[in-house]
């Protein structure tokens, strides 16, 4: 649909091509079944394609199903109708963040600061993105819940106390300009 604004033009569907990487889905639920996120989810994948099938823009973007997406493809390899649904799932974010469509949630955050290290430091540096996300949440007890966990991790050596590289140019700086360019947002 496009619906027309009152000077005459129109306003263009930010959910078209979405819409139309789904539009074959037939509601099996084998993307539900292979995404090991779905409980965590508020819809789950299938749920969310049948809503992206009904139009149900406020409905998408109000969820945090797709910010949830880990990004590890088992529904795009499983999907019997061959649907590139890790893209579109990586496109609804996208289009939550370009449309200004996104409330300042957990899950949100935790992707915009994901983005930001790996931008930073090509590659995932847990101790600093852990301090940039509590940061972002800015609820000083939020941490704490987390200390168990983390004074585990740091006993088993699987994270790393660097200090964060507060100063310099991200090592991905360049791709993210370029990518940027490429899609006209400079």
């Amino acid at each position: 649909m496009n619906p027309q604004t009152g000077n005459g033009s129109h306003v263009t569907d930010p959910l078209a091509a979405v819409r139309e990487n789904v539009k074959a889905c037939m509601q099996c639920g084998t993307c539900t079944g292979s995404c090991a996120n779905a409980d965590a989810m508020d819809f789950t994948p299938r749920e969310l394609w049948r809503m992206v099938q009904l139009e149900l823009t406020d409905e998408i973007f109000q969820s945090k199903t797709f910010w949830l997406c880990s990004t590890c493809y088992y529904c795009t390899l499983r999907c019997p109708r061959g649907l590139k649904l890790t893209e579109t799932m990586g496109a609804l974010k996208r289009l939550a963040v370009s449309q200004g469509k996104w409330k300042e949630k957990k899950s949100t955050k935790f992707y915009l600061t994901f983005l930001d290290n790996v931008r930073r430091y090509g590659r995932v540096r847990e101790m600093d993105l852990m301090t940039r996300y509590f940061i972002s949440l800015k609820n000083p007890v939020t941490p704490m819940g987390f200390t168990p966990l983390g004074v585990k991790l740091m006993a088993k050596g699987k994270i790393s106390l660097q200090l964060p590289n507060l100063f310099s140019a991200g090592k991905m700086d360049a791709i993210y300009r370029k990518v940027r360019e490429l899609e006209g947002r400079s």
